[in-house]
């Protein structure tokens, strides 16, 4: 097997076990065994568990980053952009449930690479936000733009754990109730 190819299933099976067990109990043998491979191939490719989790992030990132930005690339309104990116977030975690649960659930491991990873993946989105609203809104105060960016990223996050608990809870209802609280007050924030 290609070593690409490879990696892609040695870090699926990692983000399968890592979401399943939580990083502490996650084991390398368990890992290798559902791959496939032996443990010391985990390692050639890795060099530790710390690593595997961590490309497990950055996968997560990758493909969410693309996720949200092919979904505004053709947004004609600053309000259309918002409502597509944020489908495209509900979308995410709602199909990569356990990419998702990932980033949540490692959120604890504070003072690690992993907890700088995922900080990473929250500013990815902020930055992608903000560099939308700087287009569409006026950006004589980047520190407003920036302020709204960060509010959006964290209410979005809230209302991911919100449709975890609730399963009903479709993309497209959560996104309206997004675009609900957040749309009159962006546009607002904006005009001033």
């Amino acid at each position: 097997m290609p070593r690409a190819q490879r990696e892609r299933q040695m870090i699926e099976v990692a983000e399968t076990v890592f979401s399943e067990r939580g990083y502490t109990a996650a084991s390398m043998d368990e890992i290798a065994e559902r791959v496939g491979v032996s443990k010391p191939m985990l390692y050639e490719y890795f060099h530790s568990k710390e690593g595997l989790l961590l490309a497990c992030i950055r996968d997560a990132r990758a493909a969410l980053r693309d996720t949200t930005k092919r979904s505004v690339a053709d947004a004609s309104t600053a309000e259309d952009a918002m409502r597509r990116g944020l489908h495209a977030f509900f979308v995410f975690i709602r199909e990569r449930r356990q990419a998702w649960s990932l980033l949540r659930h490692e959120m604890t491991l504070i003072g690690t690479s992993a907890a700088e990873e995922i900080e990473a993946t929250r500013q990815q989105q902020t930055d992608l936000i903000a560099t939308l609203m700087s287009g569409y809104f006026d950006d004589s105060d980047p520190m407003r733009i920036a302020a709204a960016a960060e509010f959006v990223v964290g209410g979005c996050e809230r209302l991911a754990i919100l449709c975890e608990r609730h399963e009903g809870l479709t993309p497209d209802t959560v996104t309206e109730y997004a675009m609900g609280l957040l749309w009159g007050g962006l546009k607002h924030s904006a005009s001033q």
